[in-house]
């Protein structure tokens, strides 16, 4: 029986009102031109997935005729209508930012897109050798007479459909033909100009230059469309004996899937587009006429355009940690402390190093450590190669289900295996999300383990991009936990209790509702009650129900959630304790960090899960506390930063809007990620300072034990 008074946000809604607060960045003036289309491009790339999983998901229970109620009340067709009235409005706000600011900015600073029609002569003739030289080979026209003849198109990619004139003059059946944009193509092809970016979309050439693809064949019309197709598809895992095979049928079948959303340009003819939703069998509300350009997620490469670094942000670049010396080996250094790292105002490099050391130091005996995502390139992924091949004994366990990135991932696997590195393809039924690495080596007292506990992946570009948390430790039940952890995940083990850690899917969710029920608990009792959390993503009703309880009993309850949140702050006699800020700035908002006041003596914690039913039952995650008082404290002194931001904080609505929060009176604005790399910049520097001002004699290194 749902309840009659919805107490939850709807998720997908939450969703676009990120979306909504990144485009907000892209019309704000006071950020850089570039970066604003930056922005711009990640509202695009962002839609595009949500078409793919959360509009295809929905798609498949419609078909399905599955019509339960969320828990905000809606059903399944009711959200598939209101997710169509947002979007449609939020497709029209993304167009009205480029067409009517950006462009004319962009033109102002010298950047500008022209139309074919509008080049001068000389630009012209050099389009035309560039179509006849470049682009003319590549492209391949495809004639178009049903649906069963209909070409695979990849979702995602530009096309363009070419309507031609009847062969009889009597007869009124228009013929079709569809141009696939070739994506290894440039898309921005630059033009001759003195003191200018001038360029022109590949599209536009393409069409402008239909006549010479159909000579001799009246083209009545050419126009960009693009689809969208579902992507939310999972592998039989009970029926899959070999599961890179079967991941590699899920990425042939996402080519094939139902499409779920169709662009086409603005400029189409009815007839046209009637063609093409019969076709691709869309609904008239899967159906988004653009006014501008296709694909916005792609200007993402126009926003690095090199040579205008006066509108593009100020370089913030990863300030080495102050307690880690270039030459410093990282055994020596966790020896000593425990180090917490928050990227990428500090640098990612001593995870990388602590890999990398491993694999050549010859005390090390074993490596083990999950990836989820990794970069094209992987220092890691090599380290970890290397490693193997100096005959240590390396276990990877290589999440192939990771989505969107299961290619990549399979071709990591094969290539680590083929290094000597003992595989792992995740677990059956489960996605292996914890970011955890594990050293073991021999030292003259005994055998050590060196443990990296992360909030991000192991990808050292996105850690430039990512704001995430990095603990590194050798303390002993650490190193024992994540043995453990590990050895469970690899070797058929059963759960066990752990000395300092808690996973998911076992007991993570109780240990997380165990913490909320003890600051309820001792607020009743007349104590302080206060939690604080840092997450992207905030979904799970339990959970939030507990949330709602402990403020009902008094407790101050502060939440950093970047995107969805599915709790209702602020309600009276349900949320009225709770305040729920979210953050959207250069650098995205990834790290999960969690704080409870217990009676005064702080529970910190550090998380690879969001507070979602996919992390808490479906994903083996990882929550960790962290016990070092240095380390602890700067985890609080994050969290306190983030909640007096005023200059990119938006406060969440009991409605589900989200206001902008203002310095008061004549305050400054205050900034929290420049906060952050003014904090590390110091911190650096200061050190740098000290040690010049410190002697420190050179020892001969210790001999390895025999």
């Amino acid at each position: 029986m749902r309840e009659s008074v919805p107490q939850f946000l709807n998720r997908e809604l939450s969703w676009l009102e990120f979306n909504s607060r990144v485009l907000e960045e892209a019309t704000d003036p006071g950020v850089p031109l570039l970066e604003r289309l930056k922005f711009l491009a990640i509202t695009g790339s962002n839609l595009d997935e949500f078409f793919m999983v959360r509009v295809g998901g929905l798609q498949q229970l419609l078909e399905q005729g599955k019509h339960t109620f969320d828990p905000a009340g809606l059903t399944t067709a009711q959200q598939l209508q209101e997710i169509s009235r947002r979007t449609h409005r939020l497709v029209a706000d993304q167009y009205g930012c480029l067409l009517h600011e950006l462009d004319v900015l962009l033109q102002a600073a010298g950047i500008e897109r022209l139309a074919p029609a509008q080049l001068a002569p000389d630009q012209h003739e050099y389009l035309e050798r560039v179509f006849e030289n470049e682009i003319y080979p590549v492209i391949t026209p495809i004639a178009v007479k049903s649906a069963a003849k209909f070409p695979l198109l990849p979702g995602l990619g530009v096309n363009l459909l070419a309507r031609l004139a009847p062969v009889k003059l009597a007869s009124r059946k228009h013929r079709y033909a569809v141009i696939p944009v070739p994506r290894r193509l440039n898309r921005f092809i630059t033009l001759p100009a003195k003191g200018r970016h001038t360029y022109v979309l590949l599209e536009d050439v393409i069409a402008a230059f239909a006549h010479r693809i159909f000579p001799g064949e009246p083209v009545l019309e050419c126009v960009p469309f693009r689809i969208t197709r579902n992507a939310d598809m999972a592998v039989r895992e009970d029926q899959a004996n070999d599961l890179l095979t079967q991941m590699r049928e899920v990425l042939d079948a996402r080519k094939r899937s139902a499409c779920v959303r169709l662009e086409v340009s603005d400029r189409v003819t009815r007839t046209a587009v009637t063609f093409l939703k019969q076709l691709l069998r869309v609904r008239e509300d899967l159906v988004y006429l653009a006014p501008g350009p296709l694909d916005l997620a792609a200007f993402s490469a126009l926003a690095r355009l090199p040579g205008f670094d006066d509108f593009k942000d100020r370089p913030w670049p990863p300030q080495p940690a102050p307690q880690i010396r270039p030459a410093d080996s990282l055994f020596d250094v966790l020896t000593r402390q425990d180090v917490l790292l928050y990227h990428p105002y500090e640098s990612f490099e001593p995870v990388v190093r602590l890999v990398e050391q491993a694999a050549a130091d010859p005390d090390v005996l074993a490596i083990k450590q999950i990836l989820y995502r990794t970069s094209a390139h992987s220092p890691i992924v090599a380290a970890l190669a290397h490693a193997a091949g100096k005959g240590k004994h390396v276990t990877v366990i290589v999440e192939l289900k990771a989505r969107f990135d299961e290619a990549r991932n399979i071709d990591w696997a094969r290539a680590l295996e083929q290094a000597g590195v003992h595989v792992i393809y995740g677990l059956a039924r489960l996605k292996v999300h914890a970011k955890v690495c594990i050293v073991v080596r021999r030292e003259a007292d005994g055998i050590r383990r060196y443990v990296h506990f992360g909030t991000g992946n192991y990808n050292e570009v996105t850690a430039g991009l990512y704001s995430d948390v990095s603990f590194l430790t050798s303390q002993e039940d650490f190193g024992t936990d994540a043995t453990t952890f590990c050895n469970t995940i690899t070797g058929y083990s059963q759960p066990v209790r752990y000395k300092k850690i808690e996973a998911a899917p076992i007991g993570l969710r109780a240990r997380l509702l165990e913490l909320i029920e003890s600051e309820r608990l001792r607020r009743q009792q007349g104590q302080k009650g206060h939690i604080m959390a840092k997450l992207n993503s905030l979904v799970d009703a339990e959970v939030i129900r507990a949330l709602y309880q402990a403020s009902r009993a008094g407790v101050k309850i502060q939440l950093n959630v970047r995107g969805i949140c599915c709790l209702r702050p602020g309600v009276p006699h349900l949320s009225e304790n709770i305040t729920v800020t979210s953050i959207v700035d250069r650098f995205l908002e990834h790290a999960r960090i969690l704080y409870f006041h217990h009676g005064g003596e702080p529970r910190v914690l550090i998380s690879s899960a969001d507070w979602m039913p996919r992390n808490l039952d479906r994903r083996v995650e990882l929550l960790v506390p962290v016990e070092d008082p240095a380390c602890r404290d700067k985890l609080i002194g994050i969290l306190q930063t983030c909640f007096r931001d005023t200059a990119k904080a938006r406060r969440l609505q009991p409605d589900g809007r989200y206001v902008r929060v203002e310095p008061a009176d004549s305050a400054k604005a205050f900034r929290s990620q420049e906060v952050f790399h003014d904090q590390a910049r110091t911190a650096a520097q200061q050190a740098q300072k000290d040690r010049y001002q410190t002697f420190e004699p050179q020892r001969p290194p210790t001999p390895s034990p025999a």
